[in-house]
């Protein structure tokens, strides 16, 4: 079947292409009567009129695609934010293309050079461990792009993220302040600055304290196995009021799983914190309390900062940081 074409709605309008093509891409200043208007529109919807975006992206440089690269998809977190830039960027008129990197670096870069291909108009991306070459080869061709969530201490480009070091020094000082006298820190054994910000932030609350403080540093691979084995080292029912700090909600799903299937209470046998809030939590007995990142806040700053970037690339762009909270529910 052929393709409708703007010069089939223009003959069957009895108009030119350039006044059809005025009405369809809503272009202003023009001097259009409603009336025309309203047949050309007519027309367009009865003959099944579809835009040719490879013709105009030809024409303007633009494809009104843009590119995000999450670190898990399936991570609640990743999938909330993807479902907020996607509303987001069609406010704008983009088209949102999704890929997941899987903390692979080599499969971020693919999807970069698929992006970049497919001529996307820019990326929005949450950086991997060694990331930074394919990163520093876009900005080498001023190619529009901005981290979200993340960010990596050698590159600089603009991006949003969270006050990841503030709000763990927060969360310490409040179990604390509820008279935890151990808090056990897990976390990732990782170089992502993001996630180093967040036990900064804790060892810089725990050196000002007179408690007992534990870290369970673990990989990313087998978060389960190294969960249980961790906490049967470091997890004990004793006198102490111990607190359990989750820094990622993959490791407290893990470590609530572990704490169910040994039968520790939450709170009566142990405080419990995650960061970042998932639909899991809601199979487990108690509320669990959590930080909370501003996901709507965090998808629009993004998509207007890459917006910024596509019409006009500027190097060095400015970083926007959020101010996370914590949301008291019943497991401390």
């Amino acid at each position: 079947m052929k393709r409708t074409s703007i010069k089939d709605i223009a003959k069957i309008a009895g108009v030119s292409v350039a006044t059809v093509s005025y009405v369809l891409n809503k272009k202003e200043g023009s001097r259009i009567s409603d009336a025309t208007k309203k047949k050309i529109l007519e027309i367009a919807e009865a003959i099944n009129y579809i835009p040719n975006k490879i013709a105009r992206s030809l024409k303007t440089n633009k494809s009104k695609l843009i590119g995000l690269i999450v670190a898990d998809i399936s991570n609640d977190f990743y999938s909330n934010i993807a479902r907020n830039i996607e509303d987001e960027a069609m406010k704008f008129g983009y088209t949102l293309l999704i890929g997941s990197s899987d903390e692979n670096p080599e499969k971020f870069k693919k999807l970069t050079e698929l992006f970049s291909e497919q001529q996307v108009d820019g990326m929005i991306v949450a950086p991997v461990v060694d990331s930074d070459g394919a990163i520093n080869k876009l900005i080498k061709e001023e190619y529009p792009i901005v981290t979200i969530d993340r960010y990596l201490k050698n590159v600089n480009i603009p991006g949003v993220m969270i006050n990841n070091s503030e709000i763990s020094e927060y969360v310490c000082d409040f179990l604390t302040e509820k008279k935890c006298n151990e808090i056990i820190y897990v976390g990732y054994d990782t170089k992502l600055p993001h996630l180093q910000d967040r036990q900064e932030g804790f060892e810089k609350c725990i050196a000002t304290k007179n408690i007992t403080a534990k870290k369970l540093l673990i990989g990313i691979h087998n978060i389960t196995e190294d969960i249980y084995q961790g906490l049967d080292e470091n997890f004990s029912k004793s006198k102490n009021k111990t607190a359990i700090y989750f820094s990622s909600n993959k490791l407290a799903v893990a470590g609530l799983s572990y704490l169910n299937k040994n039968n520790i209470r939450v709170p009566q046998d142990v405080s419990v914190i995650a960061f970042d809030e998932t639909e899991a939590y809601k199979l487990f007995p108690t509320e669990i309390d959590y930080v909370r990142q501003p996901l709507m806040e965090m998808a629009k700053e993004s998509v207007k900062l890459l917006d910024a970037q596509i019409n006009n690339y500027v190097p060095n762009g400015k970083k926007v940081a959020f101010s996370a909270q914590l949301i008291n529910k019943n497991s401390v």
